[in-house]
């Protein structure tokens, strides 16, 4: 006899096999990101444990409680968007217990208000690897087999505009290469959690040794890359089956920075994202064209990329002084 069991939808009880149950709990959980889920979770996590010293109750939260809560958090120092994540982690685990989310309480909208207008909500960002620094950086790299890798990596990370973990998510099976240059399958991103997929189509260079076609090529080449991930460890002479992590990335382009006499600290791994975007606005290239690289869904991102390129090349104090 099948499993059955009880669940309600919209208010109704509804007798249903197990295994659908639990197909539909699958399906809910993947309805966010896998890294928004475990964000949450911490958050939750480190709201839980808060409560527990004070002797609160966590779930269901009072209004007042999560009030304090982020109040707390405020006061000892974290970002607002830290304290935004707080709320929503919070917001999520009293959802899929069934509760009304506290989030949507006047008390915690009027502390987060204050928050934002107290603390600040303009985010730190960080700086753009810009063609020319991509260019020196790429230049800079040791020869041997890792050298390729990371000049594959910092090339085709510019002239895509992939975040970090777009780019160790390629498979070699992502890639095509043409007479007009290299085309990637970029499968999944953080604006297409459907898995939609899009071509991007990344040029070749005005120089071989800027050339991101020639530097993905030949670190495949190299690494004797078969098939399966794209970007992973290197083990003395050899490329390794391990996939690089997407803090790995990160990792490398302060190293880069930092081995051609940049400050390391103003770099990340979106650096590379925001290099070509603000590249190209210096360059003066349309909005369409800069998101088609991007896969922005709105131009509300690329136009501040523009605003900050033309700080001084359309500035009204030019020449007055």
């Amino acid at each position: 006899m099948e499993t059955v069991a009880i669940v309600r939808f919209e208010g109704t009880d509804a007798l249903v096999p197990a295994q659908l149950v639990e197909a539909a709990r699958t399906f809910a959980l993947e309805s966010r990101a896998q890294r928004t889920r475990a964000a949450y979770r911490l958050a939750f996590g480190q709201f839980n444990a808060w409560c527990e010293e004070r002797r609160l109750v966590a779930l269901p939260a009072a209004p007042g409680t999560v009030a304090l809560y982020l109040a707390d958090r405020a006061s000892a120092g974290r970002r607002v968007a830290t304290v935004e994540l707080d709320a929503a982690g919070i917001a999520a685990a009293h959802r899929a217990a069934g509760h009304a989310s506290p989030r949507d309480h006047v008390a915690v909208k009027t502390i987060l208000a204050g928050i934002r207008r107290s603390v600040g909500v303009a985010p730190r960002q960080a700086r753009p690897a810009l063609a020319s620094d991509v260019r020196t950086m790429a230049g800079a790299l040791p020869e041997g087999l890792q050298g390729l890798r990371d000049r594959a990596l910092l090339l085709l990370g510019f002239s895509g505009a992939f975040r970090r973990s777009e780019l160790v998510g390629f498979d070699l099976e992502d890639l095509a290469f043409g007479e007009d240059g290299l085309t990637v399958t970029l499968r999944r991103s953080k604006t297409d959690q459907e898995g939609e997929g899009r071509k991007v189509g990344i040029p070749f260079g005005s120089t071989p040794a800027s050339c991101p076609v020639r530097a993905v090529r030949s670190w495949v080449a190299a690494g004797r890359l078969e098939g399966g991930p794209l970007f992973r460890a290197v083990v003395g002479a050899t490329a390794g089956a391990e996939r690089l992590s997407d803090k790995a990335v990160a990792r490398l382009v302060k190293r880069a920075a930092e081995s051609v006499g940049l400050d390391p600290a103003g770099f990340s791994g979106h650096s590379l994202r925001d290099g070509l975007c603000t590249s190209a606005a210096k360059a003066g290239r349309s909005e369409r064209s800069i998101m088609r690289v991007t896969g922005h869904k709105t131009s509300r991102m690329v136009s501040r990329y523009i605003r900050d390129a033309e700080l001084f090349s359309d500035n009204a104090a030019s020449g007055l002084l």
